[in-house]
């Protein structure tokens, strides 16, 4: 917070500098739980990256995606998926389709659509995820295990919505 102070002071209110300081402050909120103040946060920093940066400036597409990540973390799928496939659609076409931050976007919109009970499109897109980490991050890299894990509860969701009650 004081070095967010600071910068706007120093650097101004729209300086890149100060925008990457606001996503971390809003980012530290969402992690202590206090969504309350990190989601306006990065309302108005997304708002001010795209007319500063641009609107697929790589951290303009940051932005987003923690956004997006913010309202699937307050329960509100209803504007985190279509924020998060718009990010997605944006970082294939600004990073290519495989980056790792594309790999990223793809496997958190996978996990909203899991934890929207949309199995149809969760498990084919977590499958392509998965086969695409292992390919460019490796096996055993956090996020490809983090990707094989959320695979498995969407197939374990999927065979459980299958067995006869």
């Amino acid at each position: 917070e004081a070095t967010l102070a600071q910068q706007v002071e120093v650097l101004g209110d729209t300086h890149p500098d100060t925008l990457a300081t606001r996503n971390n402050l809003a980012s530290a909120y969402q992690t202590a739980g206090d969504l309350g103040r990190a989601i306006p946060l990065l309302e108005a920093t997304l708002a001010q990256r795209v007319e500063v940066l641009g609107d697929t400036h790589p951290n303009t597409l940051t932005s987003r995606h923690n956004l997006a990540s913010a309202y699937q973390t307050a329960g509100d799928l209803g504007r985190a998926i279509p924020l998060m496939e718009a990010t997605l659609a944006q970082r294939v076409e600004v990073l290519g389709d495989t980056h790792p931050n594309t790999l990223t976007s793809r496997n958190n919109l996978a996990y909203a659509y899991y934890t929207a009970g949309d199995l149809d499109r969760a498990i084919p897109l977590l499958e392509a995820t998965l086969a695409q980490q292992v390919e460019v991050l490796g096996d055993t890299h956090p996020d490809t295990l983090t990707s094989r894990n959320n695979l498995a509860y969407a197939r374990e969701a999927a065979a459980s919505v299958r067995q006869p009650r």
